[in-house]
């Protein structure tokens, strides 16, 4: 095996369930589920509907819009292969952008007077993407995954354990990333795995 085989572009095969794995894909990419939740946590922690509107979109502008803004960049310049980063080896420069803007979003908002929750939301995030780099230069754990189990799990510890009968749609989000051969089964767990006890233990202990 050279070193070669590493860069092929691995395909999915074509058959039922693919354009649907696409779509799960896509509507649960890190960057939509992350500003969604930035939103919906300021909007449920600040005193008027205004003002965590504000929040939220300060917040999302460092945590998603900015990174996601470097990623887009890199696909149009031909340095990264798809807004997913479908390539292990180019994950660690755009998380590393992304640490960066998050942790300078935390500062600001901090500086602010943000809602506690919002700024535990921003500290899990950043945990997590010190996390995602580390694991990066060594295995392609799924982002997709860790950040969807941390987002039920943030939402449970906002509105109520009602949002666990949303679990199973885990399992939809695991099961889009491997029939597109993304990632492996063990990936998906890991990634689920992790996320969940990211945002558990860092936000359940800082809002």
């Amino acid at each position: 095996m050279g070193g070669g085989a590493k860069l092929r572009p691995v395909t999915a095969r074509p058959g039922p369930g693919l354009r649907v794995a696409r779509l799960v894909t896509e509507l649960t990419a890190p960057a939509v589920l992350v500003s969604l939740l930035m939103v919906t946590v300021s909007w449920h922690s600040s005193r008027s509907a205004g003002h965590g509107l504000a929040w939220g979109l300060l917040a999302t502008l460092f945590v998603t819009g900015i990174p996601f803004a470097y990623i887009v960049g890199g696909v149009r310049r031909g340095r990264l292969t798809d807004h997913h980063i479908g390539r292990r080896e180019q994950r660690r420069v755009p998380l590393l952008v992304g640490l960066g803007s998050v942790a300078a979003g935390l500062a600001l908002l901090a500086v602010l007077g943000a809602p506690r929750p919002l700024l535990a939301l921003a500290v899990a995030g950043l945990v997590g993407l010190v996390v995602a780099v580390s694991v990066s230069h060594w295995w392609k754990m799924s982002i997709h995954s860790a950040v969807a189990a941390g987002t039920l799990i943030i939402l449970v510890l906002t509105f109520g354990t009602q949002l666990l009968v949303t679990a199973p749609l885990l399992g939809v989000v695991g099961w889009a990333r491997v029939r597109l051969r993304d990632h492996t089964v063990p990936q998906v767990l890991a990634g689920g795995v992790l996320g969940a006890m990211i945002s558990g233990v860092v936000f359940g202990l800082l809002r």
